[in-house]
């Protein structure tokens, strides 16, 4: 069995997450991928991706007094197939001090495909200098299932309040369930031109149109400022696995772009490469 991964397991990189799950590729499309030049073993990272799902994690802490905690949270999510295992919630994509009082924390959770949730299990370890906490809500944007669910608690998740609890499984509110179209994932390929100052360290972003003015949102082909430094640079193939609005079969058109920040900013497109990628990953 190989299992590529070919991605950060790091806090500061990419998604945050410390954990992966990785899903097995056949022997012959690893030999064939090493064997090709100019194709590197990110490919297999990206073929990894193209398997998991996204999930975008909303954290309420209570506004509460000592309603915050310092102690490392985590969380569980369960579907009708599988469930995804404990992830630790380290890198808030909104605030550098994560579950302060009234504040709310955005994480990415990806996983294998673990069907519809039914439930979460949350809580933390109970280390550090003030552990308890007051949670509010969980709310769980998942893309590929077209739905966004919010999991009330209102309760401490605390040894010394409540029931002493300091996990608690929590289950959907039904009413407050958003359902919507299920996005689909997209794979992108970026050519930068060989000319010289053709780079950029700007914002890339991306919108696909579809038949009949269907279009996707917005979306910036980079997590953060470190990938915009390593990506598009003078006479380079970039390659993104994006999870967006199913636009159909035919794409009749695409903007691309950047927001013009940093030093070199000005950028010399080649070429877009885009396939929409099927369920089994095709």
């Amino acid at each position: 069995y190989y299992f590529p991964c070919q991605r950060w397991l790091a806090v500061e990189e990419d998604d945050g997450q410390i954990v992966r799950e990785l899903v097995p590729v056949d022997e012959a499309f690893v030999k064939k991928d090493t064997e090709n030049d100019g194709q590197s073993l990110a490919t297999l990272g990206l073929e990894q991706k193209a398997k998991s799902t996204t999930y975008t994690v909303k954290v309420k802490t209570g506004d509460k007094k000592n309603a915050g905690t310092d102690a490392n949270v985590f969380i569980t999510l369960y579907g009708s197939k599988d469930d995804t295992g404990m992830v630790s919630l380290k890198a808030s994509k909104i605030n550098k001090n994560k579950f302060e009082r009234g504040k709310v924390d955005e994480f990415t959770v990806e996983s294998v495909d673990i069907g519809d949730l039914k439930k979460i299990k949350i809580g933390h370890d109970n280390k550090g200098n003030s552990t308890g906490w007051f949670l509010e809500w969980v709310e769980i944007d998942a893309p590929s299932l077209g739905q966004c669910l919010k999991f009330p608690c209102g309760r401490w998740l605390d040894k010394s309040e409540d029931d002493g609890a300091i996990e608690r499984i929590i289950f959907p509110a039904v009413l407050q369930t958003t359902e919507y179209i299920p996005f689909v994932p997209y794979e992108i390929t970026v050519y930068t031109s060989d000319i010289f100052g053709a780079g950029t360290d700007a914002d890339v972003f991306i919108v696909l149109y579809g038949s009949d003015g269907i279009c996707t949102r917005q979306k910036s082909l980079c997590l953060n400022k470190r990938e915009q430094r390593m990506y598009f640079e003078r006479n380079s193939v970039n390659q993104f696995i994006v999870e967006l609005e199913d636009v159909g079969d035919i794409i009749e058109k695409i903007r691309i772009g950047h927001n013009s920040a940093g030093l070199n900013s000005g950028w010399h497109l080649d070429r877009v490469a885009i396939r929409r990628l099927l369920p089994n990953g095709k």
